[in-house]
C-alpha cells in the first residue's frame, strides 16, 4: 500500500511540475495574442483527446488526456495556411510577433522568479552549515555506495580529527583517486570506513559526493524579491557557463531527458514539498532558457526570423521557414534521443566509485 501512495505521489508530482511549467509558458503566448488581437483558436493544457472542453468566442479551452503541458494556436500561425485575415499571427507586423514569441519564456521566469522570492520570503535563504554532519548525498557517488547516511557526523578523516565542514572539505579534496579513512558518528556510535574520493576533472579536487545541512536566515520582503531575481540570473549563467565548458572542452553534453526529468521530480517529491517547489523553479528556468535558443521551431528560432524581418524589411518565405523548421524538429528529436540514451545509461550503470554522475557537486 505504502509503494503504490509513492507511486501516486510521484505521478502526481510529475503532472504538476512539467503541466504548469509548460502550461504557463503556453498561457504567456495566449495573453499577449489576446492583449495584441490576434485571434486564438485553441488553449489546451494536456495533449491528446479532449476530455473537457469550452467554447468561449472564438477559443477552445481543453483538458487534455495527458496532463504533461498544453499548447496554445493562434489563427494564422502556419505561414503555409494564414489566409492574410488581420486577426491572423502573420499578419501583425514583425514587433508584435516578436512579443507574442518571447512571452513563453518570460512566463517561465515570471514563474521561476516568484517561486524563488516566495520560498526566500516564507521559508529563508538557505545557509549551509558549518558543521561536519551530511545533510545530502549525490547518487551513485562513495559516500552513497560506501553506506553513509543522511546525518552521520564525520569527525576524523585518516584519523585526524575534523570539527568544522571546511576542515573535514579540504581533507578530503585533498585526497583524489587515494583511499581514505572516515570516521563518522551514528547514533551515537563511531564507525570507520574506507573511501576513495572521485577526481573531479574540473578542479581536480577529490569528491565522494555530500552536501552539508542546511540552516535558513529570513531576509524580509526586499530581500526575498532580490534574491529571487538572483537566482534566476544564478541559474542562467549556470547553464551558460556549462554548455561553454562543455564545447570547449569537446564533452558529451550530460542532459536529462524524459526519463531523467521524471527521477529528478519523483526523487524531489519524495524529499518534501519545499524540494518540489525548488526544482519547479529551476525546470521553468530551464525550459524558459532553452526556447529562448535561435534553433528553429523554438521560440528563439522564430524570434531570430523576426529580427532578420525587421533588419532586411522582408518576410521569410514559406520554403525557407518549413526547411529551417525540418531542421530544428530533426536536431530537437537527435537531442531527445540522445538524453534518453543518456537516462538510459545512468540507470543501467552500476554505483560505483569510479563511476559516478559527471556532475559533481561544489562540496566533497
Amino acid at each position: 500500500m505504502s509503494h503504490l501512495l509513492s507511486l501516486l505521489q510521484s505521478a502526481g508530482a510529475v503532472v504538476l511540475t512539467l503541466g504548469l511549467v509548460i502550461f504557463l509558458h503556453e498561457f504567456g503566448h495566449f495573453i499577449l495574442c489576446r492583449r495584441l488581437g490576434v485571434r486564438v483558436e485553441r488553449l489546451s493544457f494536456g495533449f491528446g483527446p479532449e476530455l473537457l472542453g469550452v467554447t468561449k468566442g472564438p477559443t477552445r479551452f481543453s483538458i487534455c488526456a495527458i496532463p504533461l503541458g498544453g499548447y496554445v494556436k493562434p489563427a494564422g500561425e502556419d505561414i503555409e495556411t494564414a489566409t492574410g485575415a488581420p486577426d491572423e499571427y502573420f499578419s501583425q507586423s514583425w514587433k508584435r510577433r516578436l512579443l507574442i514569441v518571447a512571452a513563453g519564456p518570460v512566463m517561465n521566469y515570471i514563474l521561476a522568479f516568484g517561486i524563488f522570492s516566495g520560498s526566500a520570503y516564507i521559508q529563508g535563504l538557505p545557509k549551509p552549515s558549518s558543521e561536519p554532519v551530511i545533510g545530502n548525498l549525490a547518487e551513485g557517488y562513495p559516500a552513497q555506495t560506501a553506506g553513509l547516511e543522511l546525518g552521520d557526523r564525520i569527525v576524523a578523516v585518516d584519523g585526524a580529527a575534523v570539527a568544522t565542514w571546511s576542515e573535514m572539505s579540504a581533507a578530503v579534496h585533498a585526497r583524489a583517486d587515494k583511499s581514505v579513512s572516515l570516521t563518522y558518528k551514528r547514533d551515537g556510535r563511531s564507525r570507520t570506513i574506507s573511501i576513495r574520493p572521485r577526481k573531479d576533472p574540473a578542479t581536480g579536487r577529490g569528491l565522494i559526493g555530500i552536501l552539508p545541512q542546511t540552516l535558513y536566515e529570513r531576509p524580509g520582503l526586499l530581500g526575498s524579491i532580490v534574491d529571487g531575481a538572483k537566482e534566476c540570473w544564478r541559474l542562467t549563467e549556470l547553464t551558460v557557463e556549462t554548455i561553454a565548458s562543455k564545447i570547449a572542452h569537446r564533452q558529451r553534453p550530460d542532459l536529462a531527458g524524459p526519463v531523467g526529468i521524471v527521477q529528478m521530480v519523483s526523487r524531489a517529491a519524495r524529499s518534501g514539498f519545499g524540494d518540489l517547489v525548488y526544482l519547479i523553479g529551476v525546470l521553468s528556468v530551464a525550459i524558459g532558457f532553452f526556447n529562448i535558443l535561435p534553433v528553429p521551431i523554438l521560440d528563439g528560432g522564430h524570434a531570430a526570423f523576426y529580427l532578420w524581418e525587421g533588419v532586411s524589411g522582408r518576410k521569410p518565405t514559406r520554403e525557407l521557414v518549413a526547411k529551417a523548421n525540418s531542421m530544428g524538429l530533426a536536431l530537437l528529436f537527435s537531442l531527445l534521443l540522445f538524453a534518453t540514451y543518456n537516462d538510459i545509461r545512468r540507470l543501467a550503470a552500476k554505483p560505483s566509485t569510479a563511476a559516478a554522475p559527471s556532475v559533481a557537486p561544489k562540496t566533497p
